[in-house]
């Protein structure tokens, strides 16, 4: 060994004896301030500076403190987050600096324009910096202060070395400061440590979000039953930072973000609550990502941050919130403009010479209907002319209800309804006949396909437009399914061939029950085709065709097609005609699993409807799997729903509907029966009800079923036959639910009669 080798090593050996001491007497005490004065040199030897300031962050007021520092000419410096200091700039952005210079502006400013050394330190002192090595003092990732160093003993400047080393005891402080804010290791220990959750509990709720890409934080309310502000709390409790809850009377500061998208702040769980370029208050669910700290800056810059952590979704509900108000305000703004705009063209006496389907107001308009649409989760838009010179309603259909939103000025109703059919490729000039036709817009940049009818009435033409908005299978777990009818269907789609059919109204979920089955049964080994008009949710691994009727692609020629294609699964959006629903038959008795849909009542009258159809009695029996009948009920509000006492005559009610044979399957015996009822509050529109669920009936084809089907049988026997081996009727379904506190008999009778 050479003498420099021998003298490294033994450096090395010294460093590390050095670093060693200092981590145990900072481990063994339990106040680091007391500990700081006696390991001062040791730690300014170690890391070969000068002087040291050690900051720690307050939490509440969101400033750095000096906690420890070289030198007694200044007892405290107090510097806010902020990228206009160094430890600031560091203490915001959890960044490492090596500072070459701190009286170099140009070095500053290449870190961040609004950088500054305050001289103003050095001429108060007497003292001179130079060299600087700023570090974060962190514990898990969490920013608890800074560590600064000031002026390399040996040499001009620090070196990547020193900075490293800075690092490690930035670790060790950040362990110490940790222990003595009595923070947790995790975001969600608090609730473990006070027995809210179990860790197996946290982390299945995890793999869930993950896979259903939810917020876990969503899963631990709504699925864990926690209330937000222990989960709040507990993040509060990891990260440092205070925690702020939803508050309805809080208009966020959208000014200062002027010219950043909606979909951007949306995308990344953020917003400014409050403030100017002086101070602003930032909401975000992470304060410990540095990425979109420093892109807060670029967007909002201001002489000091002040931070606070929020839940995705109550980020997400500020966000609506404002744009909920800014899209009324838009939309009514804009009919009071084409009021205006009616009138000086009347004035003018020559309204259709002026007006037209490209008036600028209009596709402003039109835009706006759409988007607010979106934004209420309508499924459809009515728009429905009252007479020649009255203006046009148009309503939204939410939760399978119609309600009015506003109305068009007569002056400018034609133009609307052309503006539609511009947009969807029909004629304008056609007036006496109906159309259809679709369109695709994009909100947010992402698209939404709409489905246009246009029909003529004794009033003027009136449009329908229905919003097909692409999305995801929603997993068969979260059907709404009896634990009964989600088993009994599992075993269905297990075989490997056979038909199994969803039935119900329009607009009563068939085809998300569908992609809910095919998502179950979607594996690499089978190879799935689908035909549907229009193709409303995508899964990969699917090989989806859209019908195009005019073209001669149906729903039958795609099935010929598919049989061709080597398939394992088809699937049928709708059996509307003989000729399709005896390929389906066939090509389920061929070794290939069919699933398809039909509009009919119940799932007995199913049967019969398809053999009235012309299809082979005793192949449809043969090929018979099951028939799932639903409807969507509207739920109540979670959040004002009210708990009562059942009367005489609802318990009669169920008693009478749900079968004395079958009263020992419901919790009748508790005294008194407790049943919920709408109330009304901000969150559900002051309407009581929010969200729809699945009521079902499922008919499993047995043997006996089966003979039935094959001689015949009529809709009553079929339904007798069903019952008696553990069919539930949809009414049925829907008692178990209205008991269980999802919704009430109001709306179960609109259902199921």
């Amino acid at each position: 060994m050479t003498g420099t080798d021998a003298s490294h090593g033994h450096a090395s050996c010294d460093y590390q004896a050095l670093f060693n001491s200092i981590v145990q007497r900072i481990s063994t005490q339990d106040s680091f301030q007391d500990i700081l004065p006696i390991i001062e040199q040791d730690l300014l030897r170690l890391l070969r500076a000068e002087r040291l300031t050690i900051y720690q962050r307050l939490r509440n007021e969101q400033e750095i403190v000096s906690k420890f520092k070289s030198g007694n000419e200044i007892k405290e410096i107090r510097l806010p987050l902020s990228p206009a200091s160094i430890a600031g700039y560091v203490a915001l952005n959890h960044a490492t600096l090596l500072i070459r210079d701190v009286y170099d502006s140009g070095e500053l400013q290449a870190i961040h324009p609004c950088l500054r050394f305050n001289a103003g330190f050095d001429r108060q002192t007497g003292f001179r910096s130079r060299s600087m090595v700023v570090v974060p003092i962190h514990h898990k990732n969490v920013g608890l202060g800074v560590l600064q160093l000031l002026n390399c003993t040996s040499g001009t400047v620090f070196s990547e070395v020193d900075l490293r080393n800075a690092q490690k005891i930035g670790m060790i402080i950040g362990r110490q400061f940790s222990y003595e804010f009595h923070g947790t290791n995790g975001p969600y220990d608090y609730l473990i440590l006070k027995n809210r959750i179990s860790r197996e509990r946290l982390s299945e709720l995890q793999k869930r979000a993950a896979a259903e890409q939810v917020s876990l934080t969503h899963l631990l309310v709504s699925d864990a039953g926690l209330r937000p502000e222990e989960v709040g709390y507990s993040l509060e409790q990891f990260h440092q930072v205070p925690y702020m809850a939803y508050d309805p009377e809080i208009m966020p500061a959208l000014h200062l973000v002027d010219g950043v998208s909606e979909q951007y702040l949306r995308n990344n769980n953020w917003l400014p609550l409050s403030g100017d370029h002086q101070e602003v208050v930032i909401l975000i669910d992470d304060p410990t990502d540095s990425q979109r700290i420093q892109e807060i800056q670029k967007i909002i810059p201001a002489d000091r941050y002040i931070m606070r952590i929020g839940l995705p979704e109550d980020i997400q509900r500020y966000l609506r919130h404002d744009l909920d108000k800014s899209s009324e305000a838009g939309i009514s703004d804009l009919v009071d403009r084409l009021e205006e705009e009616g009138g000086e063209l009347e004035r003018e006496d020559h309204l259709e010479d002026a007006l037209s389907e490209n008036t600028a107001t209009v596709i402003i308009l039109v835009k706006k209907l759409i988007q607010e649409a979106h934004r209420q989760n309508a499924s459809d838009i009515h728009i429905e002319p009252e007479g020649a010179n009255a203006a046009a309603q148009v309503r939204y259909r939410v939760d399978g209800l119609c309600h009015q939103t506003l109305k068009i000025p007569a002056s400018h109703v034609r133009a609307v309804i052309a503006r539609i059919k511009v947009m969807s490729g029909l004629d304008i000039a056609e007036r006496r006949k109906p159309q259809d036709g679709k369109c695709l817009v994009r909100l947010g940049g992402k698209p939404l396909e709409l489905r246009v009818v246009t029909l003529p009435t004794v009033h003027g033409e009136s449009a329908v437009l229905r919003l097909l908005s692409a999305s995801e299978a929603m997993p068969l777990n979260r059907l709404s399914l009896s634990s009964t009818n989600h088993e009994r269907i599992l075993d269905i789609v297990a075989r490997p061939h056979g038909i199994f059919l969803v039935v119900g109204p329009t607009g009563s979920g068939k085809t998300t029950t569908l992609h809910a089955v095919l998502g179950h049964i979607n594996q690499p080994d089978r190879k799935i085709w689908t035909a549907e008009d229009p193709v409303e949710i995508t899964q990969p691994g699917l090989q989806q065709v859209q019908v195009h009727s005019k073209i001669g692609l149906t729903f039958a020629s795609a099935l010929r097609s598919f049989l061709r294609a080597d398939p394992d699964v088809i699937m049928i959006g709708e059996m509307r005609d003989s000729e399709t629903a005896q390929i389906g038959i066939e090509a389920s008795l061929t070794g290939h699993l069919v699933f398809s849909t039909l509009h009919t009542n119940s799932a007995p009258e199913t049967l019969v409807r398809l053999l009235d159809l012309g299809v082979e009695p005793v192949s449809f029996a043969d090929a018979l799997l099951g028939v799932l009948a639903q409807r969507l009920l509207r739920t109540l509000c979670g959040k004002c729903k009210i708990p009562y006492q059942a009367s005489e005559e609802e318990i009669r009610f169920i008693r009478r509907h749900y079968g004395e044979d079958c009263l020992h399957e419901l919790p009748l015996t508790a005294e008194p029966l407790i049943l919920y009822r709408a109330y009304g509050c901000k969150a559900c529109g002051d309407s009581g009800y929010k969200g729809r669920m699945g009521v079902h009936e499922l008919l499993v084809g047995t043997e006996e079923i089966r003979s039935m089907v094959s001689s015949n049988a009529t809709a009553q026997a079929l339904r007798t036959q069903a019952m008696s081996q553990g069919m539930r009727t949809l009414m049925q379904d829907g008692i178990q639910k209205v008991l269980q506190g999802f919704s009430d008999f109001e709306q179960l009778r609109r259902i199921a009669g």
